[in-house]
């Protein structure tokens, strides 16, 4: 018989996430997450649909099956969004399952007065690639302007955001390594 929650916690942690940081993707409790892995309760089908989707597999591989080819193209129907009302801000992964690759690239959408989390100091590097709107770019208390067509790159041991003071949204590509979001 399939232990359902010692293989989600196998797939997580061959993620590198912590049960916080799948359970936050997934707009769950880290309690939930828990409680899945120890099998004190099970998951409806949708929930184990999105469990197995943020951790880069599908059900069939889940249940015994293998995977016939690498991906190598995803559509916008494999992407992942998370919306953050606090912050005004929309991540959309591009890439399913990215943080257990060495880049994770996002659309970062950032809405007038918004902003992205404030990162803390951490080995990496980022770069980002304004796609529409003009932000302002905070690295260790230094702002930088970058508008529509610009682009930024920066060692991350700096604490470092991104805030919108425009009128407009603003969206960006943005790519982490290593994987931070």
């Amino acid at each position: 018989m399939l232990d359902i929650g010692k293989k989600i916690r196998a797939l997580r942690l061959e993620n590198d996430l912590t049960q916080d940081e799948l359970a936050s993707r997934l707009e769950l409790t880290k309690g939930y997450i828990s409680q899945l892995e120890n099998n004190l309760t099970s998951p409806s089908i949708q929930t184990l649909y999105s469990i197995l989707e943020v951790l880069g597999t599908d059900i069939h591989e889940f249940f015994g099956g293998e995977k016939n080819q690498e991906v190598v193209v995803y559509r916008k129907d494999d992407y992942y969004e998370k919306e953050d009302f606090n912050l005004r801000n929309k991540i959309t992964w591009l890439i399913t399952n990215s943080q257990k690759y060495q880049m994770e690239p996002i659309i970062l959408s950032i809405e007038p007065n918004g902003q992205s989390f404030i990162d803390n100091p951490h080995q990496g590097e980022e770069f980002g690639y304004v796609l529409e709107g003009q932000i302002t770019l905070v690295l260790n208390k230094k702002r930088y302007i970058i508008k529509k067509g610009e682009s930024f790159y920066y060692q991350a041991n700096k604490e470092h955001y991104i805030m919108n003071s425009g009128a407009r949204e603003a969206k960006i590509l943005w790519v982490s390594t290593p994987p931070m979001f």
